[in-house]
């Protein structure tokens, strides 16, 4: 990792920051209560303590974790953004690693997210599937 972006997990006051960006990036904003931890098992990369980008780790009851709400900060607009991001997704293997996991599954529509998972490795399927949500 580069020695000036920082890999950390995410505390209880970013919830707020990620929020943000969702709503900026015309996402759904998710309660706290529907992410993994009430918000909290998820991880972030800073920069002299800016926030650059977040995602969420999903650690289930096999050897699988998903990867997900991968979002950035639409304010930052530094060249390493794309380092960011891959230090991100790297961050996470790792973590997996360490928790046991075989495999992380993520889903993913934005052509450079998809094509730093290419350059990291990830299997991309390049038949295009569809999210299937129900809320209950």
């Amino acid at each position: 990792m580069e020695d000036d972006l920082k890999f950390r997990t995410l505390k209880e006051e970013d919830y707020e920051t990620i929020c943000e960006w969702w709503k900026w990036w015309r996402w759904p904003v998710l309660p706290k209560e529907s992410l993994p931890d009430n918000g909290k098992s998820g991880f972030i990369i800073e920069k002299n303590d800016i926030p650059i980008v977040a995602c969420f780790l999903l650690i289930t009851n096999s050897k699988w974790g998903i990867l997900e709400w991968i979002v950035s900060n639409p304010k930052y607009k530094e060249k390493d953004r794309k380092k960011a991001i891959e230090t991100l997704i790297i961050g996470v293997e790792n973590i997996c690693r360490e928790l046991g996991m075989k495999h992380i599954f993520s889903v993913v529509k934005n052509k450079h997210l998809i094509n730093t998972h290419k350059k990291l490795g990830w299997f991309v399927d390049e038949q295009p599937s569809r999210e299937i949500i129900k809320n209950l």
